[in-house]
């Protein structure tokens, strides 16, 4: 289970907390932030970022694989018609056989961050005293 707090006291700054680990999350000024952090939209993208290039590398360790340096580079946009969507690009320091490939992607697919944004996820919300 994962246990996050974040923390508003000045516009648009938040401290963001879980266990001993801290991170600062703003708007960019063009949002009314002052750019102190990172904004909320890209969290959601180091998440995924972070959680495939995780995966990856546990998946390429079980099978003996040598990727070398391996980079995810992930982008959200929208689309003409006003929809929103995220281009994941993944690059390893070594060059891969097709199925290597093949397999990558899937792996990346299955990500527990992947599942989550393209299932959805039920989100309960509470005001507490």
């Amino acid at each position: 289970m994962a246990y996050v707090t974040v923390i508003n006291e000045h516009q648009h700054v938040q401290q963001i907390v879980s266990g001993h680990h801290h991170l600062t999350a703003d708007e960019p000024v063009a949002a009314g932030g002052s750019d102190a952090g990172f904004a909320p939209r890209e969290l959601l993208l180091a998440s995924l970022g972070a959680d495939t290039a995780v995966a990856l590398r546990r998946h390429a360790a079980q099978n003996d694989w040598t990727l070398g340096k391996i980079t995810v580079g992930v982008r959200w946009s929208r689309d003409p018609e006003g929809r929103d969507h995220i281009e994941r690009r993944l690059s390893f320091a070594r060059p891969l056989t097709p199925e290597q490939r093949t397999r990558l992607l899937e792996i990346a697919a299955a990500t527990p961050v992947t599942s989550v944004l393209t299932g959805g996820i039920v989100i309960k919300s509470s005001v507490v005293d």
